[in-house]
């Protein structure tokens, strides 16, 4: 990538999209863990003691640990969005080259990257709280990552500066590889460690107390501890892999870091090994095999690599063979085989290089599809006079090049996706029967019994979802289906199901339905308002621009570039806001009733927060579902280069984002408590961060400033 005014481009922003990637993951799973708090919420309400349905257990069996998971859990929410915004203002500024304010905006941007993940730590501690070993476990692994990182520190400042090799492509692949598996590796141990296997109780009884876990003192008490060392130990590693990624002044030895990533991200996988196994089941036998079907994929691996190597020694050979053949038989083989083969060699060489250049400028050039195929049609001809089969290839790119630069944010898409709809078919919207009835069985849907249409709009819905997700991820894998728009069709059918899906599942009523399908079509009407409104101008001078200025291809394409690296970033955001929003919306804070309640008139299967606080849950049901409908409107847009190219230069998509961002927040403080003060003091926390990140870019900036200045 180019650097404007040559200025050295940090860590942090070389990996801004995986910045992007944690930070939303990190504000995925805290949204969720918020709305289900470690411990579970009471099912019935006991007027008694001022208990309602649906408040945190932990709240009343331990309020000092619960007011460190809530505020800790709250910070780190807080943070993801500001590191979200942070990077996207970042590559704007970037992008448009504002050099001068990126210095004090890294500043930021690492402190707050900080705070986030000690916030997620803290809150990780605090929700899995149970006993002496967890308390102790917990607090030596977390002294551990202070000390380690002091120590790296320390010994970073008094080590020579190592040389920047932020050039290579290789080690830049590996690092954003090993970012990925730590981010995916950190957020799914964090939500496994604060739901504990076996669920909670929610009554006393025996000798335990509601919000215990129900393998905790019995005879699965070992399996218990073993999930938690082993989930811990994967979490806290996955962090130390983030940080170690992140921050450049730990390398004082570039041998001994890799070898201590390497050593982490072993911890890491077999530690989510030894979880998996100890938590997926209850019997000794069934982990035992649960163990081996590893040992049965490193088997298979090795023996795919074993055959794979035989394959390329054997068809070495041949080739060898072949070429050493007409050398022993006749000594000016070799003289008539460079005559012979001389030209054909320089014009396969030269149709090679402009075929380099060619596929180059396809992936690195981000605008004008005319302009390649003009090229394409001038340097296609002679590759097909030669037989050259990769013009076919450059034929399928330039069929699609939309989707082409896109292909790993539609395979995060269709995988989120797929992982959403599997999760939701399993826990369908208003919970299980708990106990058997006339017309229903113990654990089938109570939406089923008590809405049977509603249910299945959401059932076919959302398994169409599920199908085109998976359609999705193998059309990515399968270049040659591009062309005939079967993966538009698969995502566009996905979308669809999606929303059809959150219609019928996050409410009862059929004009709340429709009411939630409204909203994207709101969204859609918007941008096209914006757009015409705020380019109308633009299109009445572009004709005499494009006459008096010979640069205006050369400015048309950089502007270009710059509308496609934002496009990707909105992507990004807009699919894991989706993600966030939709299991949200189908399992609402609080549960579901588990049993009619004839006081207000509600039925089983309802939200619990409706039931006691309908104000409230009404303000968390439109915020989310304006967040989700917004994020699926911005994918739809995304997609179509005619759509997004006006809608980003109008900066109607950013407008968009943001109000997304705005209904996630809002969400997230009318879902996550049942109380008004908890909720102000949500909006007073991310008022206090957002003051907090202001002041410290201006500090920055004025430190920078001092230091141009000498």
């Amino acid at each position: 990538m180019a650097k404007p005014g040559g200025s050295d481009e940090s860590w942090e922003y070389s990996l801004r999209k995986y910045l992007l990637l944690l930070a939303t993951l990190v504000a995925t799973v805290t949204y969720g863990a918020g709305f289900n708090p470690p411990g579970g919420v009471w099912q019935t309400a006991d007027p008694a003691v001022d208990r309602i349905a649906g408040d945190p257990i932990i709240r009343d069996t331990n309020y000092a640990r619960y007011l460190s998971f809530f505020y800790s859990n709250a910070t780190a929410f807080a943070s993801s969005l500001v590191v979200i915004v942070l990077v996207l203002i970042l590559s704007v500024l970037h992008d448009n080259g504002g050099i001068t304010m990126l210095a004090p905006l890294l500043g930021v941007l690492r402190a707050v990257m900080v705070l986030d993940l000690l916030s997620l730590m803290g809150a990780y501690a605090a929700g899995t709280f149970r006993d002496t070993l967890t308390a102790v476990y917990s607090l030596v692994l977390s002294a551990g990552v202070v000390a380690y990182l002091v120590a790296h520190l320390a010994l970073a400042s008094r080590a020579p500066a190592a040389e920047d090799k932020r050039g290579q492509s290789a080690p830049e692949r590996l690092r954003k590889v090993l970012m990925l598996l730590a981010t995916f590796a950190a957020s799914v141990t964090y939500v496994a460690g604060l739901s504990a296997p076996g669920g909670f109780w929610d009554h006393s009884e025996d000798g335990h107390r509601p919000g215990d876990a129900i393998l905790k003192g019995g005879p699965h008490d070992a399996r218990l501890k073993a999930f938690f060392v082993c989930n811990t130990t994967a979490f806290v590693a996955s962090l130390l892999i983030l940080v170690m990624l992140l921050e450049k002044k730990l390398c004082f030895s570039q041998k001994v870091r890799s070898y201590e990533i390497y050593g982490f991200i072993a911890v890491t996988l077999i530690s989510l090994l030894g979880a998996y196994a100890a938590g997926s089941s209850r019997q000794i036998d069934t982990t035992i095999y649960v163990s081996a079907l590893v040992g049965a994929v490193a088997v298979c691996i090795l023996i795919q690599v074993v055959f794979v190597l035989l394959f390329q020694a054997n068809s070495t050979e041949g080739q060898q063979t072949r070429t050493q053949g007409p050398l022993t038989n006749n000594g000016n083989g070799s003289d008539e085989r460079q005559q012979t083969q001389g030209p054909q060699t320089s014009m396969d060489s030269n149709d090679r290089d402009e075929q380099q250049q060619q596929t180059h400028g396809l992936q690195t050039s981000d605008d004008n599809v005319s302009d390649h195929h003009q090229q394409q049609q001038q340097t296609q001809s002679p590759q097909t006079s030669n037989g050259n089969g990769n013009a076919s290839d450059e034929h399928e790119k330039q069929q699609n090049p939309a989707l082409e630069k896109a292909r790993s944010l539609v395979l995060l898409l269709a995988t989120l996706a797929a992982a959403i709809t599997y999760q939701a078919g399993l826990n369908p919207p208003g919970g299980l029967w708990q106990s058997n009835g006339r017309l229903y069985k113990i654990g089938d849907p109570i939406l089923l019994t008590t809405n049977p249409r509603r249910y299945k709009a959401f059932y076919y819905c959302n398994s169409v979802a599920f199908v085109a997700s998976l359609v999705a991820v193998m059309l990515v894998r399968k270049k040659t289906l591009h062309h005939h728009n079967a993966l538009e069709a698969a995502m566009v059918l996905d979308l669809f199901g999606l929303i059809g899906a959150y219609a019928a599942g996050s409410c009862r009523d059929v004009s709340t339905s429709i009411y939630a399908m409204a909203l994207a079509g709101a969204v859609l009407v918007y941008v096209v308002i914006h757009v015409v409104f705020l380019t109308l101008d633009e299109k009445d001078g572009s004709s005499a621009r494009r006459n008096d200025d010979a640069s205006f291809e050369e400015r048309e394409k950089k502007e270009a570039g710059l509308v496609e690296k934002r496009r990707k970033r909105l992507l990004l955001f807009a699919i894991l806001a989706a993600t966030i929003t939709y299991q949200a919306g189908l399992t609402p804070p609080g549960g579901f009733l588990v049993q009619d309640d004839n006081r207000t008139g509600r039925h089983a299967g309802d939200a619990v927060l409706l039931n006691n606080y309908p104000r409230r849950y009404t303000a968390f049901f439109y915020c989310n579902s304006v967040s989700f409908m917004l994020s699926i409107a911005l994918i739809i847009l995304l997609v179509n280069p005619n759509l997004y190219r006006p809608a980003i230069r109008s900066n109607a998509l950013s407008v968009c984002t943001a109000a997304g961002l705005i209904g996630i927040m809002g969400g997230y403080a009318a879902g996550c408590t049942q109380h008004l003060k908890t909720s102000i003091y949500i909006f007073v926390l991310a008022a206090v961060v957002l003051s907090t990140v202001v002041f410290l870019a201006a500090v920055f900036l004025v430190i920078h400033l001092r230091k141009k200045r000498r």
